[in-house]
This record gives C-alpha cells, sequence and structure tokens, in this order.
C-alpha cells in the first residue's frame, strides 16, 4: 500500500477500494500552467492533467482535428497494397464482398466499407457469419458461398488476420482478399493480396490502438486520394463525405472499448458531432427505439445504441447491425431498429437467469479462501451470444479476470472472457491455443475470445491460474479509486458538468472524472428496475443531489446506501446531465461509498 494518505482517509471502502488524489506534485503543477495558458477554469486543467495532457499540447486537445492527428494511411504496412486494389475494384465495377464480425465493430466497419463501395456504384454484399453456427471470422463454406455468387474481390473488416484455412480456399479459388483487422495475431500471415492491422508484428505505424472501423476510415482515407489521383472524381460523381461517416467511426470506437487517446479521441468527438446532425437513417430510428434522450454521448453509444446493435448479433440475426446503418429507407430502418430493440430485451432477460446461475458458480468457487485468480465458469444451458456480458458482469463484481463459457450438445465450448487493467487476456489466450489446450483463441488485453472442448476445461484452469496469478494478484494488491476533487451537492451544476465536458469524451483511456462528496446524509434510496439503486443525498446547508448505482441492489455499496439513511457517508461517482420530463438536472453515477 502506499504511504500517501487515504482521500478522505477512505483506506477500504463499501466496494474494497482505497481513495487516492489522482494529481500528484508535477500534475497539479500542469493543471495550473493549463488553466493560467488556456484561460480555462482550474478544474479543467486538472482534469487534463490528470489524464496526461502535457501544457504543449494542451490547446489541440480541446479541439482535436482529424487532419491534425491522422497521419498518412500508407505509414500502416500492405496499406498501399490494399488501398490500389480497392481502387482497381471500383474502376472495373468489380463486384465485392464485405465480410465482417459480428459484433458493433464489425458491423460499423461494414456498414462504412459498403457505403464507400455503393457511393461509386459497385455492387456489394455485406456478409456477417452466424455466431452459434459459423463462429467468428471467416470460414471455407461461407467463402466458396461469396465467390460462387459472383465476388472478385472479398474484403475482410475486424476479422481475417487468423483465419487460415478461409483464406487458403480464396486463393486456391484465385480470388483477391483484403484483410483490414486490429486484433493480434503472430508472425504467420495468411494468404491474401493485402493484410492491412496495426497489431501485426511488422507494422510499425503505432497505431495499434485504433478499432477496425479506424482502420477502415484510414483506408477510406486512402482510397479517396488515390481516386482522385487517378482522376475518377468529376461533376458527375464527387468524392464521398468521409466526415459525415464518422458516426460510424464513433461507434464502434467507444464500443469496442479502444482507448480514447489521439486520432481515437479525435473520431468521438467529431463522430458524436455528425451524429447529433442524424443523417444516417438507421441510427436515427435507433436512436428513437432507445429513446435517447439529449444530444448523443459516448454513453449513449456505449449503453444505449451498441447493446441494441449487438443483440443481433448474439441471439437474432447477425446482420440486422450492418443493413441498419447501410439503409435509406426510413420505414425499413423503423422495422430494423425495433427488431433490435425486442431481442435486446430477449438478450436482457436471458443474462438475468444466466447471471444468477454464473454468480452462483463463482460464488462457491470462493469459498475456499480468496478464490480462483481467473474467474472460469461454463455450463451447457448458456446462450452461447451472452457469455461477454456473464464475463464482464462477473470481472465486475469479483475484481479480477473472468470467463463464461457455453457448451453445445458435443461438448464443444464457446468462451469469452474480461479482464482488469494490467492483466493481458489475450496473450494469455494465444499461449492456451500455442499449448493445445484451446482449439483457438484470440482478442486483445481487455478481452478475449476462445473455443474449448470440455475435456480439456481443467486444463484451462491451471494453466490461466499459473499463467496469471501473479499478475492479477498484484493488480488486487492495488486496487484504488483515483479522486479528482471533491464537491458539494450545491457545487454539481450544469454550468459544472459542461465545463467538464470540454475536456471530454470520456471512455478507456480517458476515464471520466470522479468526484469525492464527503459526509454527505443519504435522504432516500429505494431499488428501482432490476437490480438499480436510485438516491438522493444532502450536503449540511441543505442542498440535494438525485444519484444513480447501477446493478448495485446486492452489493456492498447498494446496501450501504439503502441502510444508511440519515447518517453521513462519502460518495464518489461522475456527473452526468439527466433529461426528464424536458428539463435537464445533475445527476451523480454512484461508482463508491464509504461511511462518513
Amino acid at each position: 500500500m502506499s504511504d500517501e494518505r487515504a482521500f478522505l482517509d477512505v483506506n477500504s471502502s463499501a466496494g474494497g477500494q482505497r481513495w487516492i488524489e489522482r494529481l500528484d506534485n508535477k500534475s497539479r503543477n500542469t493543471a495550473l500552467a493549463i488553466s493560467q495558458t488556456l484561460d480555462v477554469p482550474e478544474l479543467i486543467g486538472r482534469v487534463m492533467a490528470g489524464r496526461d495532457v502535457e501544457l504543449e499540447d494542451a490547446r489541440a486537445f480541446l479541439s482535436p482535428s482529424i487532419r491534425d492527428l491522422m497521419p498518412d494511411p500508407d505509414v500502416l504496412t500492405d496499406m498501399k497494397l490494399a488501398t490500389n486494389r480497392i481502387c482497381d475494384a471500383v474502376q472495373n465495377s468489380q463486384q465485392v464482398a464485405v465480410f465482417g464480425d459480428y459484433d458493433v465493430d464489425g458491423a460499423s466497419s461494414s456498414a462504412l466499407m459498403s457505403k464507400f463501395l455503393s457511393h461509386h456504384g459497385i455492387k456489394n454484399e455485406i456478409y456477417i457469419p452466424d455466431r452459434i453456427f459459423e463462429g467468428y471470422g471467416p470460414n471455407p463454406d461461407a467463402i466458396n458461398t461469396l465467390i460462387d455468387k459472383g465476388a472478385e474481390l472479398i474484403i475482410t473488416v475486424d476479422c481475417g488476420a487468423t483465419s487460415f484455412e478461409a483464406l487458403a480456399e480464396a486463393a486456391k479459388k484465385k480470388t483477391d482478399v483484403i484483410v483490414l483487422d486490429h486484433h493480434q495475431m503472430g508472425d504467420e500471415l495468411p494468404k491474401c493480396t493485402a493484410l492491412v492491422n496495426p497489431n501485426r508484428q511488422d507494422d510499425l505505424s503505432g497505431l495499434g490502438h485504433l478499432c477496425a472501423a479506424g482502420v477502415v476510415f484510414m483506408t477510406l482515407v486512402a482510397c479517396v486520394r488515390e481516386l482522385r489521383a487517378r482522376g475518377l472524381y468529376s461533376e458527375s460523381l464527387n468524392a464521398p463525405d468521409l466526415l459525415s461517416w464518422l458516426d460510424l467511426a464513433a461507434l464502434a470506437t467507444v464500443c469496442d472499448v479502444v482507448p480514447l487517446k489521439g486520432l481515437n479521441r479525435a473520431f468521438v468527438v467529431k463522430g458524436l458531432q455528425a451524429m447529433s446532425k442524424q443523417q444516417n437513417v438507421g441510427l436515427r430510428a435507433l436512436m428513437r427505439a432507445g429513446r435517447l434522450d439529449g444530444p448523443p454521448r459516448p454513453y449513449h453509444l456505449g449503453f444505449v445504441l451498441g447493446p441494441r446493435i449487438n443483440a443481433g448479433g448474439r441471439i437474432g440475426d447477425a446482420a440486422l447491425g450492418s443493413r441498419l446503418m447501410t439503409t435509406d429507407d426510413d420505414v425499413f430502418a423503423e422495422e430494423i431498429a425495433q427488431q433490435l430493440e425486442d431481442l435486446n430485451k430477449q438478450r436482457q432477460a436471458a443474462e438475468k437467469i444466466m447471471l444468477e446461475q454464473a454468480i452462483a458458480e463463482a460464488d462457491a468457487e470462493m469459498r475456499d479462501g480468496d478464490g480462483p485468480a481467473v474467474m472460469v465458469t461454463a455450463s451447457d444451458e448458456w446462450h452461447p451470444g451472452i457469455v461477454g456480458l456473464l464475463a464482464s458482469r462477473l470481472k465486475d463484481r469479483f475484481k479480477r479476470p473472468a470467463f463464461a463459457i457455453a457448451f453445445d450438445r458435443n461438448g464443444k465450448g464457446s468462451g469469452s472472457g474480461r479482464s482488469v487493467a494490467g492483466v493481458d487476456l489475450g496473450a494469455a489466450v494465444r499461449a492456451a491455443v500455442d499449448e493445445g489446450i484451446l482449439e483457438k483463441g484470440g482478442g486483445h488485453a481487455m478481452a478475449a475470445g476462445l473455443t474449448v472442448t470440455k475435456g480439456r476445461l481443467g486444463d484451462l484452469r491451471g494453466f490461466l491460474e499459473t499463467h496469471l496469478k501473479a499478475t492479477v494478484n498484484e493488480t488486487r494488491l492495488s486496487q484504488t479509486l483515483k479522486i479528482d476533487g471533491a464537491l458539494t451537492a450545491r457545487s454539481a451544476t450544469l454550468e459544472l458538468f459542461d465545463m467538464l465536458e470540454r475536456a471530454g469524451p470520456y471512455g478507456q483511456g480517458h476515464s471520466q472524472p470522479i468526484f469525492a462528496f464527503p459526509a454527505h446524509q443519504i435522504r432516500y434510496a429505494k431499488i428501482v428496475g432490476a437490480d438499480h439503486v436510485s438516491f438522493s443525498a444532502s450536503a449540511g446547508d441543505g442542498a440535494q443531489l438525485r444519484g444513480i448505482a447501477f446493478r448495485a441492489a446486492d452489493s456492498e455499496i447498494g446496501k450501504l446506501l439503502l441502510n444508511t439513511q440519515g447518517r453521513p457517508v462519502h460518495l464518489a461517482g461522475t456527473l452526468n446531465a439527466d433529461h426528464w420530463q424536458g428539463s435537464r438536472r445533475v445527476q451523480l453515477r454512484l461508482i463508491d461509498a464509504a461511511v462518513g
């Protein structure tokens, strides 16, 4: 434990965390310099300095520009090869198939590429594999189907980097394949015309933080430049307005939980501006279906739009998301948006049942001491499309990496894992594949997928325990909550919230500011929805602040709220602007609490 005094002397909160101040002496000085140089409130300077923004970068940070932050796309290995082949297909009016993944990043990437091809009059088809029957990535049968239907070029997006068998099949049929991916991969490359992936071993671009839609967007920038150089654009055919499609890149960037820094942050800032214009017919319909209130923010992308698009890939038609984002038909868009809304409700109901079973299994594991370093749960009754959500819930509940695995009737399990900061789950899964424990698997540091037979489940548990125990234990010993500053109910105003938004958007790698509210009294607290806790807290001067603690009803934090009414407690959370019955007010999204 650090010798630094805990913030508000909270050494062990209801959430099991030690509260500490985010800024050290150096960053406090940087915060003051940012405030004075840019003439912004000191609080904005503190938030920026607390997220490693240096003084020389501060001005550009507050006004991120795609033009300034995007490098030449050709810095990506194989980009020139990919660009030339796509542009050849455009010039020669060749039929193209776009093969995507079934999550938000895959759907958004597929939609971006399809919109680009359609703009140039190129016949194209999006193919999204069925999660249950086909699994992740290209497979030989699907490749042959696309070729038989006339595809002269296949472009894989958000997949394909490790699809050796499927791409070998395309090569055998003399059909070109371009891979646009971002997942971690080894030294061996599949047979293809070009493989653009900032995470391939020989790529020196430094863009490994991009999601697939970011890679696709850079590819489209390169293609527009090349087609303009070839003289394709004229009075009869304008170049596409790529900036107007940044809503798709922003959606994927937020939902794929990649760091919101540099170019990614610019994608989201500009993408939210594009989304607010509601030019994408499908996203406009989905916003209505999800009852999105106020202007779109990263929260809406990650927790309103994203889950609904993912619902199609999890338990319904995996291609619904890409169809939604490419249609220009209002009626069709409304139909798809309603389907996704209904599927999301079905997903929520199934998830609730599965989560109860997973928690019961995990709790049994925890009875012997502190439990395993990596939580691995499995069932023959679970839906494979929902295991990723289970893993995420288990990770949050038990503060350690977690896997959830759904076994089919043949004993083959499809699993998904979610990690905690500092533990590279993707590397561990790839190592398990190399050891022969898994049939296949991969991913990145914070999330991974795998295929395992029931007979090797014990081996997987043992391997993960041996491989990750020391790292997990180290991270769990240092669980802290970084506090940006202290506020009161009266000082938590809309004006303050709007100032904080200038230093956003917030997300992975650019965390939302967390404020402590010392010694506030809980005026009321009640369970709302399935397991959320709604509450009101007041300061000594009588000012009140409404708050919500998501999925907290059966947690120690929820119990503290529900059982300490009238007593002082320290609260910690993030501020949000809540739109209610036409009015706008500040709300506290509670993260942690401690007895005052």
